[in-house]
């Protein structure tokens, strides 16, 4: 594999990078499912840095840490001399003191890990920067594709609803281009960026036309605490227009449903799917916490 000291989104990754990760993830859920020791780090720190709130994400990275044999230090912005008036960079330069091997970040600004970059020596991986990028959820998401599909190569995938919030959308299209799949996205007006053609994304405004015509949909959660239920009339009428249901995947049994999490029930899809073999939501939570050991094994080789 290519030296590969950070993570700071999948844009910076080259196709046989993300084979690699992606490899070596399989290795690892292996491991995982068949409960064989995984521990590899014994003696190797790392900071879970997270500004903002999360579950799967920070769990995940804390599930994989301890497996990895990790030593953990988790910090809490809200307990920290930030609250004193402390700058950021000086928090940063604090924390590079203390010398961690590795940082997990999750920030609210976009580019908050190139920060990391210039004050510190660790090695980053970026766990979600604002509406940026969010590259172990993409890793996580073509992963669960490959294992379902074995190859992404042409394969139709369609990323449904809030596009211009989510730096989910941004990853997987930049993961999703790299391994040579084709990429639409689905939703209101409003939430599709104006530029997203050029990024070689096609554009449709019906969902039953994206569930007739494609292999796989990644839905997004109409993200509400960046205000995006202000941009529409309300929860029931998205729901209404491109929320997945039962009646509507009928049109296509055999589609991959993937979402991120968490998710708006009965918004972006009904409960009553919740337990329908192509829809992969949870074993995408595993397949997060493969991503995760796979990347430290892997970076700590860097």
């Amino acid at each position: 594999m290519k030296y590969l000291k950070h993570l700071t989104g999948i844009y910076n990754l080259s196709v046989g990078q993300i084979t690699d990760i992606l490899d070596e993830t399989s290795v690892q859920k292996k491991l995982l499912l068949s409960n064989e020791s995984i521990e590899n780090l014994k003696g190797k720190s790392v900071l879970n840095l997270f500004f903002e709130n999360s579950t799967r994400t920070r769990l995940s990275f804390e599930r994989a840490e301890n497996l990895s044999g990790l030593n953990i230090t988790n910090f809490n912005p809200e307990n920290s001399s930030l609250a004193k008036g402390e700058s950021i960079i000086d928090t940063i330069r604090n924390i590079d003191a203390l010398k961690f091997d590795f940082i997990i970040s999750r920030h609210p600004t976009p580019g908050f890990t190139n920060l990391l970059l210039n004050f510190t020596k660790s090695q980053i991986i970026n766990a979600g920067d604002g509406t940026n990028e969010h590259p172990t959820q993409a890793l996580l998401d073509m992963f669960t594709l490959r294992e379902h599909f074995g190859n992404l190569k042409n394969k139709k995938v369609c990323i449904v609803g809030d596009i211009s919030h989510s730096r989910v959308a941004l990853s997987d299209i930049f993961a999703l281009s790299k391994l040579k799949a084709n990429i639409s996205v689905c939703a209101p007006n409003v939430f599709i960026p104006r530029n997203i053609s050029s990024l070689g994304v096609s554009v449709c405004n019906d969902i039953n036309f994206a569930i007739k015509n494609n292999d796989a949909l990644i839905l997004l959660r109409v993200q509400l605490e960046r205000e995006a239920g202000n941009s529409i009339s309300s929860l029931n009428e998205y729901r209404k227009f491109f929320g997945i249901n039962s009646e509507r995947l009928k049109l296509n049994e055999n589609i991959a449903i993937l979402h991120p999490g968490p998710f708006n029930k009965n918004v972006e899809l009904d409960e009553d799917i919740l337990d329908l073999d192509n829809l992969f939501i949870f074993e995408q939570v595993t397949n997060g916490l493969a991503v995760k050991l796979a990347l430290f094994k892997l970076m700590l080789g860097s």
